[in-house]
């Protein structure tokens, strides 16, 4: 059963009970993420998290990890374009020990100036390890190329020019404009106690202030390309797709239409470019859905001399679609979606994160069964109809890294998609 709590100053309380659980999943959202920064501040809500882990006025980083594993738990943070959270799983007993230790490093970071030099190392390292991964890189590159000059095309990383900046006076000046009550959500799942829950936030943050966020930049895709040639063993290609956002009534009919692009070993692309083809060795599709936008991301690694081919026959697989697409790859798609989320959902950890996360997005958490049966309703002809639409209004953007020289432009792919 899942059950939601408001405090007078707007901070929200969601928890879900899982009988039969001997451990919870307790932590702390803040919708405050990348896409929140001024351009001066990029990267700053990653540093902030990490900040969090290295001391409060009440504990030392040591004593933080310490007080959580000597009752065999965990906790974690991690920042995204719209989010940053910071959670812990322990034992039901030790639930109020893990909100106070989670509590503390939200509230009370002392960021003190020494650790925030050595942070500073661990994150520019961090960045030059993504730079030395292409696989991840190019992700990054996608999403630049997809939104320039905008707050959502920014890494979350930072670049490390603007990390080398950063002090105390800037995470305090980003936690002072963006950590308020109503941007800031509790979510627990497993064995909790609701009531208890929200006694507990209300000690710890029912004092904080209301805050005035300011908006979000408002996202608008851009079919732009972003080509990075280098000696490397492997071309890798990445194209996106405009795909509607987490309110429209068609995201759930981009992620299944993700999933018979390159959802799995059975899907389009992984049987064309690597079954007949043997062209790559990992491709996939998913799509991902933000506050005002979204997008279809299409990944393959392929060799210097094949990635002109493999750029083509993905162009026309996503043409395909429109004409030849079966009724058994909806079917197999909407039961892939299905069992997907609701085995993900068996653990408290992403119980408390879908919590959080649709809070977040409807101000309420809509049940398994209305999810199901909306991806349970989108059939044949809405897929086909929006293939359709993807077909004809070719809104594409791409990342190409590493010996790419030859691969196609842009232009002429989305030419090729709409011929």
């Amino acid at each position: 059963m899942v059950r939601v709590s408001t405090l007078p100053n707007g901070f929200r309380i969601v928890s879900e009970f899982m009988p039969g659980l001997a451990s919870a999943a307790v932590g702390v959202w803040v919708q405050a993420g990348a896409r929140h920064e001024r351009p001066e501040e990029n990267g700053i809500a990653h540093f902030l998290e990490h900040m969090a882990f290295k001391g409060t006025q009440r504990r030392s980083a040591l004593q933080i990890a310490e007080e959580i594993e000597d009752v065999g738990g965990y906790i974690n943070a991690y920042t995204s374009r719209e989010t940053t959270a910071y959670y812990a799983r322990v034992l039901a007993a030790d639930v109020p020990l893990a909100l106070d230790v989670v509590a503390d490093i939200v509230l009370n970071p002392a960021f003190a100036p020494r650790e925030i030099e050595v942070e500073r190392q661990v994150i520019l390292q961090e960045i030059g390890q993504t730079l030395d991964t292409p696989d991840d890189v190019i992700f990054d590159w996608l999403q630049e190329a997809s939104y320039p000059d905008q707050a959502l095309g920014r890494p979350i990383l930072g670049p490390s020019e603007r990390i080398t900046g950063y002090g105390e006076r800037d995470l305090r000046g980003f936690v002072a404009s963006h950590y308020g009550p109503g941007q800031m959500i509790l979510a627990a799942a497993g064995a909790v106690d609701h009531d208890r829950l929200v006694d507990l936030a209300g000690e710890y943050f029912g004092q904080l202030t209301p805050l005035q966020m300011p908006a979000a930049e408002p996202a608008s895709f851009f079919c732009g390309e972003r080509r990075e040639v280098k000696r490397l063993e492997q071309a890798h290609f990445a194209l996106a797709i405009e795909a509607p956002a987490f309110r429209h009534r068609d995201v759930f009919t981009a992620q299944i239409f993700a999933g018979i692009l390159g959802g799995g070993m059975s899907s389009r692309l992984f049987q064309k470019l690597r079954e007949e083809r043997g062209l790559c060795y990992t491709t996939f599709a998913q799509a991902g859905a933000h506050d005002d936008t979204g997008s279809i991301t299409i990944y393959a690694g392929t060799g210097p001399d094949e990635v002109p081919e493999l750029a083509r026959l993905t162009i026309d697989e996503i043409r395909r679609t429109t004409s030849d697409m079966t009724e058994a790859e909806v079917n197999r798609a909407r039961v892939q979606m299905k069992a997907g989320m609701l085995m993900g959902l068996e653990g408290p950890s992403a119980r408390a994160e879908r919590l959080a996360r649709l809070l977040a997005i409807w101000d309420r958490v809509p049940t398994l069964e209305e999810a199901v049966e909306k991806i349970d309703a989108v059939d044949l002809p809405t897929i086909r109809s929006f293939a359709e639409r993807t077909v004809t209004e070719a809104r594409l953007a791409m990342a190409l890294y590493g010996p790419v020289a030859k691969a196609p432009e842009l232009g002429a792919l989305r030419d090729r998609l709409v011929a």
